[in-house]
């Protein structure tokens, strides 16, 4: 049994779409980002950059999202080629996503929804960084039915509920049609469709402590 330590994020929802589409028993431990369990000792041992998600699975405890999308997909031998192009085309969609299009998307979501004063620069900034991953994705889908080639993969997975952002990211998704395919088949998916609800998302305003655990000093001090 696999213990999922999570919540409603897309890195979050990465892991499990990966648990659910391979069919592994996990159980859902939620860290409540908004009141710190991030910070908390215990899980600070098994994610020591104090982020979600993050698993344990036996003797084995992993952090990073990208890092347990492979472990996951080597431990079934699913969703990852084992070897040649297609393994290959997988890896480098998936360090795409976890060196661009997470961290740049995140961006966009802090400045347009989440900092407490509207930075035009900033704003224009991460929106059109934005604009030009999904101009990149896009092309390469109007090329394959899935990121790495044929078959379906933890490249889809990792880059599908950064990308399925888009209105909040201030992208009009009909400007990338093969993209937008591409959306509309994965969220058909059953196992997607659980993942993207593993831990159910939050609709509470976000308070001063929620604001101080996410984007106040807490983040800064060492541990």
């Amino acid at each position: 049994m696999i213990d999922l330590y999570t919540a409603p994020t897309p890195n979050g929802f990465k892991v499990s779409i990966a648990l659910e589409e391979l069919g592994l028993p996990y159980r859902v431990q939620v860290v409540d980002l908004r009141r710190g369990d991030q910070f908390e000792p215990d899980f600070l041992r098994i994610s020591p950059n104090n982020k979600i998600p993050a698993i344990v699975d036996g003797e084995q405890p992993l952090f990073e999202s990208g890092a347990i999308l492979v472990y996951l997909a080597e431990k079934t031998g699913r969703l990852l080629a084992r070897s040649g192009p297609a393994r290959w085309a997988a890896l480098e969609w998936l360090f795409f996503q976890v060196g661009g299009v997470g961290p740049m998307l995140g961006q966009v979501h802090h400045f347009r929804s989440y900092a407490p004063e509207k930075i035009p620069y900033a704003i224009d900034r991460y929106t059109n960084e934005a604009k030009r991953l999904y101009g990149v994705v896009d092309k390469r889908l109007s090329q394959a039915r899935y990121l790495a080639g044929d078959e379906y993969s933890i490249a889809d997975i990792a880059n599908l509920p950064w990308l399925l952002g888009h209105e909040r990211q201030g992208i009009d998704i009909a400007e990338y049609p093969h993209l937008r395919r591409w959306l509309d088949e994965l969220e058909a998916r059953p196992a997607v469709q659980k993942g993207l609800s593993v831990p159910p998302r939050s609709d509470a305003p976000m308070d001063d402590k929620a604001r101080e655990m996410l984007f106040g000093k807490m983040q800064y001090e060492r541990r």
